[in-house]
């Protein structure tokens, strides 16, 4: 299973461990996502998305319908 937003596309990142003697060891910064379900009045119906908190927080902002278009028109949702 994939570590990656269904909304904003969100996926992990890569960087460095560094140590006090400044060695370097690769580590990754996963993205804050849940699982969430959401329902789509206009559908009437229910959807499961795994989301990142930022996600959460557009989709209560503006409601899931005008997220969910904004994703489709952008590529990111099918």
């Amino acid at each position: 299973m994939s570590k990656v937003c269904e909304i904003t596309g969100k996926r992990a990142m890569f960087g460095n461990n560094v140590s006090f003697s400044v060695n370097k060891t690769r580590r990754r910064f996963n993205v804050n996502l849940s699982k969430k379900r959401f329902y789509i009045p206009e559908e009437d119906r229910w959807v499961t998305l795994k989301v990142s908190a930022k996600a959460l927080k557009t989709i209560n902002k503006k409601g899931i319908s005008a997220v969910l278009k904004e994703a489709k028109a952008q590529g990111i949702l099918k």
